[in-house]
C-alpha cells in the first residue's frame, strides 16, 4: 500500500474484519470502485477471525482483491481484541491519512477503528447503522450504539434504523436510509450458489439426504449461546429432537466445534440425522440455505439473508436487530427453549412456514446509493475535484 495518496485524489479507507463483514464490503468496493479515479479506495483486515484459509476462500467466492493490509489481531477476549485493533491500526490510519473511514456492521473492530478514527478527526462512514435488539448484555450492542454516535454519515438497511438513531439523538441530516448491502451479495452471487449435495459430498456426508429430502440448515456462533453451556446444551437437546424428522446441516466454525466438544455435544461424524460440516464459504452458504426448508440461526446476517430467499427462519435468541426480517420476512424469533423452537419447526414442516416478502430498497442495489451519497459528501467537503 502506497504511504501517501497524491493531494488531488480523496482517500476513502474501508476496514473488514470478520467473514460478515466481506459480504457487505464486497458491493462496497465495487460501487465505490467505479469513483476512481477522483477517489482511491483502500481495504484494511484487521483479522478479528484468525482463520487465514477461510478468509482467502471468502475473498475468492466474492470476488474481492486481497486487502492491502492486514493488522492480524486474531482472537482473544473482548477487551483484548478491541485494545489490539486500536493499537495496530493507529499508525496504519496517521500513515494513510484517508479522507474517511468506511465501517461495516458490529464486530469489536468497528468500535475499535471507529474509536481510533473519532480520536484522530477523521470522519467515520458506518453501513448498516441504527441496528438495535436493545440488549445490552450483547457486546455487539455495545459496538452499534458507539460506533453511531462517533459516525459523521450513517447508512441503514431498514426504517426501524433510521427511528432508533432520531431517538439517539443523531442529526437526521447525517443518516441516509440506503437499503442492505447483503441483499447487493446475494442476489450478485446466487447463480453461483453451491449445490447442497456438492456440499455434502465434499464433507465426506453425501449419505445424509437422499434426493429431494427437505432439510435444515443450522447455524451458531454468538457468544451468549455457544459460551453459555447451560444454554448450548438445551439448543443441542433441541436439535437433536428436529433431527429425528428432518436432516440438520451443521456448519461449524472452530469456536463453536471447540464449545461443543468441552461440553461431550459434538455429534460424531456419522450422526445419523446430523451433518457437523467444516466452515461453510459464502457460496456453500448460499447454497444450503437457498434449497432449506428452515435454517435455524443465532446470525443477524442470515436473517437477513433468508429473509431475501424467502426461507423461513427460526432465530435462537430471544431478541432481533432486525426486526423487519420477522415483520415483512420470513422470521420468527424462537428463544432457547427447545419445546417451542421443535414447535415451531413441526409447524413450518406440516404448513411451510413464512415465506415473507423482500423489504423495499433490498433490491441489490444499495451499494451504489451508499457510493453516490458518499461522492457527493466528498464534493461537498472539496475533497476531490472532478
Amino acid at each position: 500500500m502506497p504511504d501517501t495518496v497524491p493531494p488531488h485524489r480523496a482517500h476513502l479507507l474501508c476496514v473488514v474484519a470478520a467473514r460478515p463483514n466481506l459480504m457487505k464490503m464486497a458491493p462496497i468496493l465495487a460501487a465505490l470502485g467505479r469513483l476512481r479515479p477522483a477517489v482511491d479506495v483502500s481495504l484494511v483486515h484487521t483479522g478479528q477471525h484468525d482463520d487465514a484459509a477461510m478468509d482467502a476462500r471468502q475473498f475468492a467466492a466474492l470476488g474481492l482483491a486481497p486487502p492491502q493490509l492486514d493488522l492480524a489481531v486474531g482472537q482473544s477476549s473482548h477487551a483484548q481484541q478491541t485494545a489490539e485493533v486500536m493499537r495496530r491500526f493507529e499508525p496504519a490510519l496517521r500513515r494513510l491519512a484517508p479522507q474517511a473511514v468506511l465501517l461495516v456492521g458490529d464486530v469489536n473492530s468497528t468500535l475499535a477503528c471507529a474509536l481510533v478514527a473519532a480520536k484522530l478527526g477523521v470522519p467515520v462512514l458506518h453501513v448498516e447503522a441504527g441496528l438495535r435488539s436493545y440488549d445490552r448484555r450483547m457486546p455487539e450492542e455495545i459496538n452499534r450504539v458507539l460506533t453511531d454516535q462517533l459516525s459523521e454519515l450513517l447508512f441503514t438497511s431498514e426504517p426501524a434504523a433510521l427511528n432508533n438513531l432520531l431517538l439517539e439523538g443523531v442529526a437526521a441530516a447525517r443518516i441516509h436510509h440506503v437499503g442492505n448491502v447483503m441483499i447487493d451479495s446475494l442476489l450478485a452471487q446466487l447463480p453461483r450458489a453451491v449445490p447442497t449435495a456438492t456440499v455434502l459430498a465434499r464433507a465426506g456426508r453425501r449419505d445424509l439426504l437422499a434426493a429431494g429430502q427437505r432439510y435444515a440448515v443450522l447455524t451458531l456462533q454468538r457468544p451468549a449461546n455457544v459460551d453459555h453451556p447451560a444454554r448450548l446444551r438445551k439448543l443441542m437437546a433441541a436439535v437433536r429432537k428436529i433431527s429425528q424428522q428432518l436432516p440438520v446441516i451443521f456448519p461449524l466454525d472452530p469456536h463453536t466445534r471447540a464449545r461443543l466438544g468441552e461440553g461431550g455435544l459434538l455429534p460424531p461424524p456419522d450422526a445419523p440425522g446430523v451433518a457437523c460440516l467444516p466452515p461453510a464459504d459464502y457460496l456453500e452458504m448460499l447454497g444450503l440455505m437457498k434449497d432449506a426448508s428452515v435454517v435455524l440461526t443465532d446470525s443477524g446476517g442470515v436473517q437477513e439473508e433468508t429473509t431475501a430467499l424467502g426461507v423461513p427462519c427460526l432465530t435462537l435468541r430471544e431478541n432481533t436487530e432486525r426486526p423487519i426480517t420477522v415483520s415483512e420476512g420470513s422470521n420468527t424469533v424462537a428463544g432457547h427453549d427447545p419445546a417451542v423452537i421443535l414447535a415451531l419447526c413441526e409447524d413450518i414442516l406440516r404448513h411451510g412456514g413464512k415465506t415473507g416478502r423482500r423489504p423495499a430498497l433490498w433490491d441489490g442495489q444499495a451499494a451504489g446509493r451508499i457510493a453516490g451519497v458518499v461522492d457527493a459528501w466528498l464534493q461537498r467537503r472539496g475533497a476531490h475535484a472532478r
